[in-house]
């Protein structure tokens, strides 16, 4: 179950839990995902929106609609590997925005990083 914020788009919160679970494994590459309707329903969001979680996560190379057959993860491991990428990047520039904000050098937060503190 999702708890959703009112930050952010819904369809951009679901889209965000399918594409972190593709990068983190626990989807698998070419996996066969829940079709719209059922993406809705598991979601309790309007069928047009889970649609829309579909259509950005195929613009982005994270699935691929198949006419007939469904929607599937990408079975393209660089594609979950670069993404994963991108998002562990996403978090270190965060993490050390915050600790440059709280008045770490950036030796110093680097080195908090590295050693897990």
């Amino acid at each position: 179950h999702l708890e959703f914020s009112n930050v952010v788009p819904i369809w951009m919160q679901i889209a965000n839990r399918i594409r972190g679970e593709i990068v983190s494994g626990k989807i698998s590459p070419g996996e066969n995902l829940p079709g719209s309707r059922d993406l809705a329903l598991q979601y309790s969001v309007n069928p047009n929106t889970a649609a829309h979680v579909y259509q950005e996560l195929e613009k982005e190379g994270m699935c691929e609609t198949r006419r007939g057959l469904g929607t599937f993860a990408t079975a393209d491991v660089s594609r979950i590997d670069a993404a994963r990428q991108e998002a562990a990047s996403r978090i270190i520039a965060l993490c050390l925005q915050q600790l440059k904000a709280l008045g770490y050098s950036d030796q110093e937060a680097h080195e908090m990083i590295i050693k897990g503190e």
